[in-house]
Parts: structure tokens; sequence; C-alpha cells
């Protein structure tokens, strides 16, 4: 199960406390308490395993390890360990507590959540002219305290939208080496799989229907991961008694969520075109070609149509690294 949205807390370390304390070497009077360490920090790194928020399902609290207190004869306390935790690249991280939005776009990419307390200081540094054995000292500083929701949304080249049971796992499984799961019933898919088409990420997002955007069917939990993606690949089943009406209902779904959905490059697809015979095939053809001259029809089953889209995937690939 891919958990795509949690809540966590996290605690960053406090700082360590300062010392009090005097030279015990004859000769060598004077205040030697060191100051307290400072606490540890807490980050966010990116990583490629989509799963991985999966930490999270049943801890909830996050934290850092504390600053360790001053000593005498000048030691001062060890800093507490930072503790980095791994979330999926495309991670948004809102900060309820802040009300304010980090996101992690990079694998390998650090973001601080929570900074540590700074130690405190020690009697040594309170020393003067007029105050030469000061007892003073400090007491460190409490770390950072948040409350974030961690939000996946994925990031890829192409993603692949359209109703369920419409083809778009069996088309990633053919183009790459993903082995999503293919059955003849709707929902096949229940969250978002992701391929590798050479450098191209494509990611097939689970089935939407009319009123997928009010939360109807896999609802608004999947629309987002459609954000991201910049290219849509959109299937339509050959199948279909109305080609131009699931059309419609799709794009209708797309710009209630997020009308500038409606604004990415888009191909589409009549998809399982073996299921019908070829009269129908180009009549349905005909009538997508009036809304998007950009359609062709493709079938698993024939490796000519899935070089069409190789050749798609191609250019689009090209012109990526163009930019």
């Amino acid at each position: 199960m891919l958990i795509d949205e949690v809540k966590i807390k996290v605690i960053a370390g406090h700082g360590g406390r300062g010392a009090s304390a005097f030279n015990r070497v004859v000769m060598s009077l004077g205040p030697v308490g060191g100051s307290g360490g400072r606490g540890g920090g807490i980050y966010a790194e990116g990583v490629s395993d989509l799963s991985a928020l999966g930490q999270f399902r049943h801890k909830k609290v996050f934290s850092a390890e504390n600053g360790m207190n001053g000593r005498d004869q000048f030691r001062d306390g060890n800093d507490g360990k930072d503790l980095i935790l791994k979330v999926p690249v495309g991670t948004v991280l809102h900060n309820i507590s802040l009300k304010n939005d980090l996101e992690v776009s990079k694998i390998g990419e650090r973001l601080l959540l929570a900074k540590g307390g700074n130690g405190g200081k020690g009697n040594y540094h309170f020393r003067s002219p007029t105050n030469t054995s000061p007892t003073e000292f400090q007491w460190g500083l409490p770390g950072e305290e948040f409350e974030f929701l961690l939000e996946l949304k994925l990031i890829a080249d192409v993603g692949f939208v359209g109703f369920p049971n419409v083809g778009k796992s069996s088309l990633l499984n053919a183009l790459t080496r993903a082995s999503s799961k293919v059955a003849n019933y709707p929902f096949t898919t229940l969250e978002p799989n992701l391929g590798v088409y050479y450098e191209l990420i494509l990611a097939d997002i689970p089935g939407l229907i009319e009123g997928s955007s009010k939360g109807r069917g896999l609802g608004i939990k999947f629309l987002k991961h459609v954000e991201r993606t910049k290219i849509l690949f959109h299937f339509i089943p050959a199948e279909s008694n109305s080609v131009a009406e699931d059309y419609a209902t799709i794009r209708k779904e797309l710009g209630a969520y997020n009308k500038e959905l409606l604004e990415k490059d888009e191909y589409l697809f009549l998809s399982k075109s073996d299921q019908v015979s070829e009269k129908e095939i180009k009549e349905k053809l005909k009538i997508l070609k009036k809304i998007n001259p950009k359609v062709e029809a493709i079938s698993i089953y024939d490796e000519k149509s899935l070089d069409k889209v190789r050749k798609i995937l191609n250019k689009i690939k090209a012109k990526k690294f163009l930019l």
C-alpha cells in the first residue's frame, strides 16, 4: 500500500546546559565551566523510493538527540546527532505550525525541518576583570518543535490518465520493466505505478471516474499526482460507446480539480484497438481527431502501434534533454 499523505511531529534536540566549575589545579585558579552542545536538527532528504513515507504510518513523533551538558576543565558538551528523515522525491512538507511549505524535488536534497537548540555557555564565558570568579551559566535552548503534513505528489515526465481498465497499466508494462497489476475489472490499479522508458519517468495514475474531483471512486487521492506530470497520455478504450463523451468527462474532472491540468501537452490514445473492427477504429479516430489531432489507435498486441508510442516518447525525450 502506497502511503502518500501522513502527519508527523518533529522535535529537534535541546541544547546542553553550560557548566559552572572552577579549576582545581594549584596556581591555576579561575572558572573552567564548558558550554553545552548544540541540539541535533531534523532534516528531510529526498530518495527515489516511493514507499518511503510508509515509515511514518505508525510512528508519528520524531526527536533528534539533545546536546550534552558542559563539563569542568573547559570541556564543552558534544553536539546532538542530527536526525535525517528519508522522504520520496516529490514530497511537499506542509509546516502546519508555521503555515509554510517545503518541497523535496531532487534525490539527495536535504531540507531543514527543525533547528536544534543552542547550548548554554559555561561560567568560563562570564569572567571579567570585575568578576573573576563567576558562578553564572546558561541553560541550553529548546529545539524547534513543529507539526508537518507530508504529501507525496509524483514528479513524472508523462502521466497516464483515463477511466479504469483502459489499458494504462498494460502499456506501462509493455514499454518499461514495470510490473503493474493487470486484470479485466475496474480499479485494478489502486496506487500510482512508475516505469522508466530510458530517461523518461512514466506514471500510471489510477483510473478516474466522473466525480473524481469531488471524491468519488479513488477521488482526489490520485488527481493530485497528475499535477506534477509534464505531459498527459489520455486513454480512451476502443470499445467505448461514446469516445467523445468519455474524453470530455475526464477533461472535466481534471479541470475541476485544477484548470492548469487542461493546459498540459496531451496525447490521445484509442486503447485496446484489438477489441473492435478496423472500420469502427477509423470512425472513432475520425471523431477524436476533431478534438485532438495527436491521437493514435494502440494495442499492446500490435507491435507497430507500440512503435508509434515509442516514437512519441523518443521525441519527448529528445526535447527534454535539448532544453
